[in-house]
């Protein structure tokens, strides 16, 4: 039986990293099997361990430097990488070693709301200052162009000119903890034919 080897690079809390190592903890062919953080206090490095996931702090420069990204992939035979919640733009090398094998997931429906500055806290401000009557989640390709790649999903939910930034937070973190993992397994079995 064919099995894919999944790395979740992440910058921060790590909620969606930790669903997405709980979701595939049970699955005979796709394995979470390492956790990247640029930011050794990132909490997500924390969930990590307690799920038994070896982990790697790669700052920035070390992020950029294939001597140092590629052998750490070869080491844990990845065969795809799943960004959640990762704020460094992905390196060219990276992307043509795993064609089409990055994803990521955005807190907006892109392609608004998309590009450099916007992550977190930052998209919601702009989603509610806009007045938008709804939001969601977009999961997309990774490309060397920020917030630009092929979209694979989106989901929705209504916000209400009530919506405070947190409202509209919590309610676009809902769609990422119950669509994400699902997502990502439809993209790796797609991907690998399993």
């Amino acid at each position: 039986m064919k099995k894919i080897n999944v790395a979740v690079f992440v910058s921060g809390n790590g909620t969606n990293c930790e669903n997405l190592l709980k979701y595939f903890s049970g699955s005979e062919q796709i394995n979470c099997v390492l956790v990247v953080s640029n930011k050794p206090d990132a909490y997500a490095l924390v969930r990590a361990e307690r799920l038994g996931v070896p982990t790697a702090v790669i700052p920035k420069a070390s992020l950029n430097d294939r001597e140092v990204m590629i052998p750490l992939l070869e080491r844990y035979a990845i065969d795809f990488v799943v960004l959640a919640g990762f704020l460094l733009l992905i390196p060219g090398f990276l992307i043509d070693a795993f064609p089409r094998r990055i994803i990521n997931i955005h807190p907006a429906l892109l392609p608004k709301y998309g590009g450099k500055g916007m992550w977190g806290r930052h998209v919601h401000e702009a989603v509610h200052e806009a007045g938008e009557e709804e939001t969601g989640m977009t999961v997309h390709y990774v490309t060397p162009v920020c917030d630009n790649g092929e979209i694979i999903a989106q989901y929705r939910t209504a916000l209400s000119p009530h919506d405070t930034v947190d409202d509209i937070a919590a309610k676009e973190h809902e769609l990422e903890i119950a669509y994400y993992p699902q997502v990502v397994e439809q993209v790796i079995r797609e991907t690998f034919s399993l």
